[in-house]
């Protein structure tokens, strides 16, 4: 996940949690509200879609010309499905229209956002990314509008019964790539942010390290802000070619300075033995490869879901040529316009599930609730967020997709290194974050 602010990627919130019993009990409060006053709760009764006009309305919200973390593809991969789904057909004959809104990266407008998507009755929001979930939610969770397929980038994305997450987040990248590197690295130095979000990295990495019976990494920690990291990069290959009969693994998590840390690295790792690099899909991807001229060649990278040249991607492919060709927002690579796109498969897959029903916020929780199971065409397991189906994690109690695939850097492209997709529930369901 890119940006100075991606080390926030559970906890943005550093507040004691809830026992999931009471936030469920809490949660249902809200929705016993929104169904007595049937106001701004995504439908107005008796009416499909909210709008009475057969128009299932939606909003997708992501942080654009931020001096932080940016995610523009979203919304506008959001719009080009809906041009596409509206020339085909609709959901079910219904026609999609999609709202969309700029959370800034501040907590403000993300409520902003949420309180406009209750203000305008949407049935859900879907496909989205924003690091204030504890300014957002609030409104959702009092109007009882489902938030379906976030990046998951917070932790309240797998605790509120509202949520209906399409990805592990950042716990299953970061086991993940700890089972991925336990296979072929020696010793391993994790380079991250020295603020208490980033004390969370090394602990979800090290579960899957010691889970596959390799040593836990040595925690390096660095100033998020710094403007260079010669000495850091120093100091991380000694460690990990201390022993010339183990190639280790040095792995930055370091945000938007990711790139800064790799420019130190690379002019420093010639003075030492081999090293490989790693890192987690959305701290690199292909377009970041494409400008570093072969820094990353090599490296092992963790993600959601298959790499962005698999044949399982032609259709969201064909759907960008077709309705965003020349749109440079959409990079069919960024695992944020692939979250959104499977978000909208699934929504897409249970508005049809509803035939000739009531559309509303209400219907979607209760058929997503109920057991529906969403295939994705292999882009992910299949879906289902019914109570079987969820993970035994109490710090995750809404995820139902713990799967990753392992990746790597060859000639300058992301390409699969391990066939299939890896399961690191596990490992999660036995790690305290």
């Amino acid at each position: 996940m890119t940006g100075r602010r991606h080390h926030h990627i559970l906890r943005t919130a550093l507040r004691p949690r809830l026992p999931l019993t009471k936030a469920r009990v809490l949660s249902a409060g809200a929705l016993a509200l929104c169904v007595s006053t049937a106001a701004g709760c995504g439908v107005v009764p008796g009416t499909a879609g909210g709008s009475g006009d057969g128009t299932v309305k939606v909003m997708t919200w992501a942080p654009e010309g931020t001096g932080t973390t940016n995610k523009p593809g979203m919304p506008a991969m959001a719009k080009a499905y809906a041009r596409w789904v509206n020339k085909h057909g609709g959901l079910d004959g219904r026609k999609l229209q999609v709202l969309t809104c700029n959370d800034d990266n501040d907590t403000v407008s993300a409520a902003n956002c949420a309180r406009r998507a209750v203000e305008e009755g949407v049935v859900a929001v879907v496909g989205s990314y924003s690091q204030h979930a504890r300014s957002f939610f609030s409104p959702l969770e009092a109007a009882g509008i489902p938030y379906l397929g976030g990046y998951g980038v917070t932790d309240d994305e797998f605790t509120s019964p509202l949520s209906y997450p399409v990805n592990g987040g950042q716990a299953s990248l970061l086991a993940g790539l700890g089972r991925q590197l336990a296979r072929t690295c020696g010793p391993v130095t994790l380079v991250r942010p020295d603020t208490v979000a980033g004390d969370e990295l090394p602990v979800l990495l090290d579960s899957g390290l010691t889970a596959a019976g390799h040593a836990a990494s040595v925690d390096q920690r660095a100033a998020e802000d710094a403007s260079e990291y010669a000495g850091h990069a120093r100091r991380a290959l000694q460690r990990v070619s201390a022993d010339p009969r183990e190639e280790g693994c040095v792995i930055p998590a370091l945000g938007d300075r990711t790139d800064i840390f790799m420019d130190s690295f690379r002019r420093t790792r010639e003075e030492y033995p081999a090293v490989h690099t790693a890192s987690v899909l959305g701290s690199v991807d292909q377009s970041m490869i494409d400008a570093t001229g072969g820094t990353y060649e090599g490296a092992y990278v963790t993600g959601w879901y298959p790499a962005s040249g698999d044949a399982r991607w032609k259709a969201m492919r064909a759907v960008v040529r077709a309705e965003a060709f020349g749109d440079n927002r959409i990079d069919v690579g960024d695992p944020g316009v692939q979250t959104t796109w499977v978000a909208y498969t699934v929504l897409k897959k249970a508005i049809e599930s509803l035939g000739d029903g009531e559309v509303s916020a209400r219907t979607l929780r209760r058929t997503l609730d109920d057991g529906l199971e969403v295939s994705t065409g292999g882009l992910t397991p299949t879906l289902s967020w019914s109570l079987p189906n969820l993970l035994a994690a109490s710090d995750f109690p809404r995820m139902t997709n713990a799967d990753v695939t392992f990746q790597v850097v060859r000639e300058g492209r992301l390409v699969t290194e391990r066939k299939g997709f890896v399961d690191t529930s596990g490992v999660l369901e036995h790690t305290e974050a």
